[in-house]
């Protein structure tokens, strides 16, 4: 698009690191809109069937939960996690949920033509993952979850996206265009600073090999960074790695790795309902464990594991 080229070009004043992430950004703004306008629409959809989605979460948890949280959307983290600390799902299930969620990472890639490819595989490689260590924690660490306490109130779960909406309030037709402009708003203002600092860093580095360098590309120590920093319960997590995948300073198995730690706000309501501190403790600890296994795993192509993506006509 040449509009923001035409707006930004002129600004002699800023240096041309700067110019170029400011463009780049702001060509991202109609295509993030128009992806949240859709999930805006499942979230409208999905709210409704709340109470379908617990039940069977409760039957089916791990399959069910992981094809559920791999939607676009900011919310069934947060139902999940304050489901668990009610002891209605099992630990299983939740792990599934978070290594599921897609958060901000797919709406990031579906913006940007060049990698849009990469949606589909991502999301089925996420589900796979996480419908596997779903079930082999519950079978594994020996741990179910007990029945629901029967309240003469219905269970009643909120969920705040990352603009801190809550789901119940998309009801509303002056609320379907505000979310949307409020999370296009948000990662905008996300991509825009991280990829200012990368632009300045790259800037300083000479060359992009020399920055993948300080980013500690292709060493193991990589994707163990990111499953640590993918606990961060914050939308910008997602998208900062997304952007550094893109920008060729993260490894496709970091990628993997952070994205599949990256819990988004279930990990915050975790941290403030769970009263069972050992719990909280051991299910993140198992969530940087086996991301970092995963990453590795498809940073050094264990056993060829890549060539799976070669089914979509991609080399990793």
């Amino acid at each position: 698009m040449a509009l923001p080229e035409h707006l930004i070009e002129p600004l002699e004043f800023l240096p041309e690191f700067v110019k170029e992430p400011m463009i780049e950004s702001l060509n991202l703004v109609p295509f993030l809109f128009v992806i949240f306008v859709l999930i805006e629409v499942l979230e409208r959809y999905f709210t409704k069937k709340k109470h379908l989605f617990v039940f069977f979460m409760k039957k089916i948890g791990p399959l069910f939960g992981s094809i559920f949280a791999s939607i676009p959307q900011c919310g069934f983290s947060v139902i999940a996690s304050t489901l668990y600390t009610r002891r209605i799902l099992s630990r299983g299930t939740l792990l599934a949920v978070y290594f599921a969620t897609s958060d901000e990472a797919i709406p990031v890639l579906m913006s940007n033509p060049s990698k849009v490819y990469l949606v589909v595989p991502i999301i089925i490689l996420k589900i796979i993952i996480a419908v596997i260590v779903g079930y082999l924690v519950d079978i594994l660490v020996g741990y179910k979850a007990s029945e629901p306490i029967i309240e003469e109130k219905p269970l009643e779960v909120k969920a705040d996206g990352c603009c801190h909406h809550k789901l119940a309030d998309a009801a509303k037709t002056k609320e379907f265009w505000w979310h949307p402009v409020k999370h296009t708003f948000n990662i905008f203002a996300f991509i825009l600073v991280i990829s200012l600092i990368l632009s300045a860093l790259l800037h300083q580095a000479g060359t992009e090999e020399n920055l993948a360098k300080y980013c500690l590309m292709n060493s193991p120590l990589q994707p163990l960074m990111a499953s640590l920093i993918g606990l961060i319960p914050n939308c910008a997590i997602s998208v900062m790695f997304t952007i550094l995948y893109m920008k060729h300073t993260l490894s496709f198995g970091s990628l993997i790795a952070g994205l599949c730690s990256a819990g988004g706000l279930g990990v915050l309501v975790l941290l403030k309902r769970n009263n069972d501190k050992k719990d909280t403790a051991l299910i993140l600890g198992l969530m940087v464990l086996i991301s970092t296994i995963i990453g590795l795993v498809f940073q050094y192509n264990v056993f060829g594991i890549n060539k799976i993506f070669s089914v979509f006509g991609i080399q990793v």
